[in-house]
């Protein structure tokens, strides 16, 4: 266990032992309801409950280390094979466990504050496949805005760029719902589309994929300093269909990170400066993003799902529309109602993921 983490956990014992009393004062139900007109009561009794599941887990981790010490002790003073192969065994479980342990503080302590993301960012990019793969962005931003409306999520479309055949390079639009970025972080990553295209005189099945990402939307009051200096501003005139330009004045904003070479686009608002505002929201959340997945994938290069993550690179899902078929890669299970997945109906899809993540 690294000092870092060390570190946190003595932060959280000082935490626990300071509201201890407090927050424990009175344990009955007519408390509990005095409790619930203050919410700055609930909020620490429910860190209070988080914190105290980590303490628990570091002191079975401790109680499984000096096990293990205990185990070598014996180890060294005894000649038995039988009972050398025994501690072997026992030691092997109890490391086992304690990596797990590990594993399980650290994704709590790092994850803590996206718990409860109200809002996100959802980017869909063509990728390989040319027309066809411009045409999926458009049927999987239409099946995700549908799964909106299905559970009473707001969206808003924050940038776009129209393909010059059919459907869109790119659409990068804004989640507002609860909960939103825990449900919907499991759908990052490559979707690829198996089908005759209708232009195909020859009827040939091809393959195309785009690439989902989501990132959690910083909270206003967390504050990402960035150095003007290091952003590139450019300005462009607003696109319509089929990429003729909309504005006969300059009001699309293009901000380039250039130590990170992170780009955000938005030509939203008829306002140069609104566009100016969220383009500039935008470069902070997928700056933050940057940072939190590399220390995520820090985490979770030790982890048996390591596509959890939500990489962007890993291969998702597939959806065959010749056979009528979604299969998903992860599950290595396939679902038969294509038709109703594309309209929408994607719950089950994204529960059963999640439900499996949860059992480990």
């Amino acid at each position: 266990m690294n000092r870092k983490i060390l570190k946190k956990l003595n932060q959280i014992k000082i935490y626990i032992k300071k509201n201890n009393k407090y927050l424990l004062w009175n344990n009955s139900y007519k408390q509990m309801n005095i409790f619930k007109t203050n919410t700055n009561i609930i909020d620490s009794l429910k860190l209070y409950k988080k914190y105290n599941n980590i303490i628990e887990n570091y002191k079975k981790y401790k109680k499984n280390k000096k096990e293990i010490l205990d185990l070598i002790e014996l180890a060294h003073h005894s000649k038995e094979k039988k009972l050398l192969d025994s501690i072997r065994l026992e030691i092997s479980k109890l490391m086992k466990n304690n990596f797990k342990i590990n594993n399980k503080i650290q994704e709590e302590i790092y994850s803590k504050s996206f718990k409860e993301i109200n809002s996100a960012i959802l980017e869909l990019r063509a990728g390989t496949g040319g027309n066809e793969a411009c045409i999926f962005v458009e049927e999987i931003f239409r099946m995700y805005t549908m799964y909106f409306k299905e559970v009473s999520w707001n969206f808003k479309i924050l940038n776009y760029t129209p393909s010059s055949y059919k459907g869109y390079k790119e659409i990068i639009i804004k989640i507002y719902g609860k909960n939103v970025y825990n449900v919907l972080k499991y759908e990052s990553g490559v979707h690829r589309v198996q089908r005759i295209p209708e232009t195909d005189s020859q009827g040939r099945l091809h393959t195309s994929a785009i690439t989902v990402a989501v990132l959690p939307e910083i909270n206003q009051t967390i504050n990402i300093y960035l150095n003007p200096e290091e952003i590139k501003r450019e300005s462009f005139r607003s696109r319509g269909a089929g990429g003729q330009n909309v504005n006969k004045t300059e009001t699309a904003i293009r901000l380039t990170h250039i130590p990170t070479g992170i780009i955000s686009e938005c030509q939203e608002e008829r306002s140069q400066h609104k566009n100016l505002e969220k383009a500039l929201r935008v470069l902070k959340d997928r700056i933050l993003n940057l940072k939190i997945s590399k220390q995520i994938k820090k985490i979770s290069t030790k982890r048996k799902f390591l596509i959890s993550t939500g990489d962007r690179s890993v291969k998702i899902r597939t959806y065959n529309f010749h056979k009528g078929i979604v299969t998903d890669h992860r599950l290595k299970k396939s679902f038969y109602n294509l038709e109703e997945l594309m309209n929408g109906k994607i719950e089950n899809l994204i529960k059963s993921f999640k439900n499996i993540l949860e059992k480990l």
